[in-house]
């Protein structure tokens, strides 16, 4: 279409609306405008089931046969949805002659209005429209909004509704208006409304409005887990935490493709640590959370994996705690989960192992400080995080604790990343055969009669290696 159109949002409550059609599509046009409190009125020679059983409740009038123009009388709006061209240009040409609003569905040389694709977020709709000539990219877009637009903002719409008399009650000027809302939204009050923490909300727009406190003085701080490495694992909420930050404060071990993905102009510090390399103690990490929410920035600690999977999302939740900072945690993909799906071996299976051990090597102490009895029984799989480095002491003990040393194990380095490699063999070879292929940290071990699976079951970057024996292989 030459012209722009020109966007309105029709209330048609109560109202008069005409469907032509009896399939599918015209089932999501009715029950869409049902949803807006329309009186649906539906012409068609027969309906699909989902229509027919809406007329058997009441909630539909059907008008049965083929199109008359006579069905638009006190119409507000009709909509052509069915699969016969002639048929819905004569519903066009009808509506036309008696200046009634039409769309006839993929047509829009013969529509008067477009149906735009919508997001609905409680009472807060956004709508998009390419003038129906692109209707695939306005819902691409659509789609995409959808991931970045929290379902708490429906919350937070409801709120804002319900409280505008007050609003401006308190703010009669326009500018006032305007800056009590950025310092609103700016605020506390998002992350209490995204927590489900209504009345902390409520109490928290309250002091705002009466002026009680500047909010959005003191920042916060989010735990986010970014997963093994493939950015495609991260979840919605941290795309959205990650767009939102002013901070990011992240692991050695988050990959470069995760971090493509946060705000441009966020800024970055490496707070990364690897065995015998320190590079920022873990009071150093506190003191740089405290210090960027202190002063009122969005902070995003940022973890390889999941906060709460050996990740001291704990230790750290308890310093924010003591100091009053608001915060949340975003769970991420952990590493057993995800390094054992990309090399194709199950953790459970009904044959094999009816348990799971999520296990460190990199304990306070000691290798000693771990149950071996208890790690080296059968049937279950154990999952090793940061264990490259004391692979001779795991083995050892667990063999002398009674697990076989015929006992498979897949080794997943860089799990889930283009560069991802599998190392398998049995528990007696476990140490030679890493250092044979000199794997590097991060990797995954996985211990247990699943992991000899990864050889028939692997679909990920390339065949698991060590099939050959170590002699040959050398």
């Amino acid at each position: 279409m030459a012209n722009p159109l020109f966007p309105v949002f029709a209330d048609l409550r109560g109202r008069d609306v005409l469907v032509v059609g009896g399939g599918t599509v015209a089932q999501r046009k009715a029950e869409a405008l049902l949803e807006a409190g329309a009186r649906v009125r539906l012409g068609a020679p027969a309906l699909n089931e989902a229509l027919a059983r809406h007329v058997a409740e009441g909630r539909i009038e059907h008008l049965a046969g083929a199109f008359q123009p006579h069905w638009l009388e006190g119409t507000w709006l009709a909509i052509a949805a069915t699969d016969d061209d002639a048929v819905n240009h004569a519903v066009a040409d009808a509506g036309n002659a008696r200046r009634i609003w039409v769309n006839v569905v993929d047509d829009a040389d013969a529509s008067s209005v477009q149906i735009p694709a919508r997001i609905e977020r409680g009472p807060l709709q956004v709508a998009i429209s390419s003038g129906g000539g692109a209707p695939m990219l306005a819902r691409h877009l659509r789609e995409k909004l959808e991931s970045e637009l929290d379902e708490s903002v429906g919350a937070l719409a409801e709120l804002l509704g319900r409280e505008r008399s007050r609003i401006r009650a308190r703010f009669p000027q326009l500018g006032q208006r305007r800056r009590f809302f950025e310092r609103l939204l700016a605020g506390p009050l998002p992350g209490l409304l995204r927590q489900r923490r209504r009345l902390a909300a409520e109490r928290e727009f309250s002091a705002a409005l009466s002026g009680g406190h500047e909010s959005g003085t003191r920042g916060s701080v989010a735990l986010v887990g970014a997963g093994p490495g493939d950015p495609g694992l991260l979840t919605l909420r941290a795309l959205r935490v990650l767009n939102e930050a002013d901070v990011i404060l992240h692991d050695r071990l988050v990959s470069k493709e995760v971090l493509q993905l946060v705000r441009r102009d966020a800024q970055r510090i490496e707070v990364g640590k690897q065995a015998g390399k320190h590079h920022t103690t873990q009071q150093q990490i506190h003191a740089l959370m405290l210090e960027h929410a202190r002063a009122g920035k969005r902070v995003v600690r940022l973890k390889g994996g999941d906060p709460f999977v050996f990740g001291r999302g704990g230790e750290e939740l308890e310093v924010l705690h003591a100091d009053g900072i608001a915060f949340e945690v975003v769970p991420g993909i952990t590493a057993a989960l995800a390094c054992a799906a990309y090399a194709g071996v199950p953790l459970t299976h009904r044959d094999h192992a009816q348990s799971v051990r999520l296990v460190t090597a990199h304990c306070k102490d000691s290798l000693d400080t771990l149950d071996w009895p208890s790690l080296a029984l059968e049937r279950q799989t154990l999952a090793v995080y940061m264990g490259v480095a004391v692979l001779d002491g795991l083995r050892d003990r667990l063999i002398a604790h009674g697990r076989a040393p015929s006992t498979p194990f897949a080794l997943v380095e860089n799990g889930s990343r283009p560069e991802q490699r599998v190392v398998v063999g049995t528990l007696a070879d476990l140490a030679e055969r890493a250092r044979h292929y000199d794997v590097q940290s991060p990797a995954l071990l996985i211990i247990g009669e699943v992991a000899a699976l990864a050889g028939t079951l692997h679909w990920f970057g390339q065949a698991p290696l060590g099939d050959t024996p170590l002699a040959l292989a050398a």
